[in-house]
């Protein structure tokens, strides 16, 4: 079985109906962990540190989804589009 990583991270977006980061330089990368359960702990460690800020996100990257060249791939979808 392939190993499975998730990438932590999160920063302040533009309006928190979105995914738009208000600057790209000050992204917060928590990091790279080897399976869900502690790529969750550590988003909720964040999530839970930075609740009072309505305008910080975090979120968990599939990074295993982008290195799988055996699984077929999806259409990109551009945000903002």
């Amino acid at each position: 079985m392939s190993q499975r990583l998730h990438l932590v991270f999160g920063g302040e977006l533009v309006d928190p109906q979105s995914t738009k980061f208000r600057d790209t330089d000050n992204i917060h990368i928590v990091g790279i962990f080897p399976d869900y359960d502690s790529a969750f702990a550590a988003w909720k460690s964040e999530a839970h540190r930075t609740v009072d800020s309505a305008q910080t996100r975090y979120f968990i990257a599939h990074l295993h989804r982008l290195r799988d060249e055996e699984r077929e791939v999806s259409p990109t979808e551009e945000l903002d589009s």
